[in-house]
């Protein structure tokens, strides 16, 4: 086998991917091989090529062998980590003998697994605190406040608290899985979104008037009308003016804001601007960025405490990517926080 004919045989691999020839030597290597391993990687023993031991095992042992051997590479690509199934197998054509490898990136599926770990974890200690408190109490109930009444009461009631706090846990798990699997299905019902913010901001009215709270609209008199979810689109305003109330502090003021827009950047269209403000503390500029990750709280202790899941945001993000719209967050300390959802004022 030529040369020229070995790099054809290698450039239609759909990988990247070098050969080692009889000589220890990388003879040739297609272009994403050379995008992950450098130009400089040609010619060069294999070894000093690639310098993680596990890949040097793996196609020693399939030179000297000559079965097909299997391992992990690990890479920096664009700026982050990835992780490579290094697959080697033995060849022969013509004059031509040695070892093919080739680079599977699996990074997105590593990614994906640890997210799902992370998220068990997450589950489970969020689980973990309100349970034991049930158990505690339990015990104390059968045991020394058997006949106590007030401690029933008090000890009633605190339960009464955590197994409310598990039920919103997993009312907001499940709204999750939801969103997340129609996310792909872009809904199309028309919704006018002026009269459910109107419905929203009435339905929040107690909660608002219990922490002292105002709240505000700015608003077109008429109908403001987007294809939706109309449901979904119900709790995205929900969690948005609830958080405001709950984490803009007592005494506030909460102002939802609506407006058109006949050429939105973010859409490269028409859209309509949803806003909620708070007057409250403001959020760091440290927090902005993950705040819509699940679980991330930037108080926890007052997040629990309010009765926040830490999913809030998280669904909000997954509803407004089922919608193709965009989530911008605005925020300075001491200066209050302004959350915005940029739809698209057509299908």
């Amino acid at each position: 086998m030529t040369e020229n004919t070995a790099q054809t045989l290698v450039d239609a691999v759909p990988l990247a991917a070098i050969l080692v020839a009889r000589d220890e030597r990388v003879t040739v290597a297609n272009a994403r091989a050379v995008a992950l391993l450098g130009d400089h990687v040609i010619g060069r023993h294999y070894a000093a090529a690639l310098r993680q031991p596990e890949i040097l095992d793996a196609i020693e042992n399939c030179g000297r062998a000559l079965t097909p051997g299997k391992a992990r590479y690990l890479a920096r690509s664009g700026g982050s980590d990835a992780t490579y199934v290094v697959h080697c197998g033995w060849v022969e054509c013509g004059d031509f003998s040695g070892v093919l490898v080739s680079f599977e990136d699996i990074s997105e599926l590593e990614s994906a697994g640890q997210m799902r770990r992370d998220f068990v974890a997450n589950v489970s200690h969020e689980l973990r605190t309100p349970l034991t408190a049930l158990m505690g109490f339990i015990e104390t109930l059968q045991g020394p406040a058997r006949n106590d009444p007030d401690a029933q009461d008090r000890f009633l009631a605190t339960m009464q608290a955590e197994a409310q706090r598990m039920e919103r846990l997993v009312r907001d798990l499940l709204a999750l899985s939801r969103v997340e699997a129609q996310e792909r299905q872009r809904p199309a019902a028309p919704v006018d979104l002026a009269a459910l913010a109107r419905s929203v901001l009435h339905g929040l009215g107690p909660v608002a008037a219990q922490s002292n709270v105002t709240l505000e609209t700015r608003m077109p008199d008429g109908a403001v009308t987007v294809p939706g979810d109309e449901e979904q689109l119900r709790q995205l305003l929900t969690n948005l003016v609830e958080n405001a109330i709950k984490y803009g502090g007592a005494g506030g003021t909460v102002t939802l804001g609506l407006s058109l827009s006949e050429r939105e950047a973010a859409l490269r269209g028409p859209g309509v601007l949803l806003s909620v403000t708070d007057t409250g503390p403001g959020i760091d500029p440290l927090h902005i960025p993950r705040l819509t990750e699940r679980f991330y709280r930037v108080d926890s202790h007052r997040s629990r405490q309010v009765g926040g899941t830490g999913l809030g945001l998280a669904i909000v993000k997954h509803i407004v990517n089922r919608h193709r719209g965009r989530l911008r967050i605005d925020s300075t300390p001491g200066k209050g926080s302004t959350f915005t959802v940029i739809l698209p004022a057509d299908g």
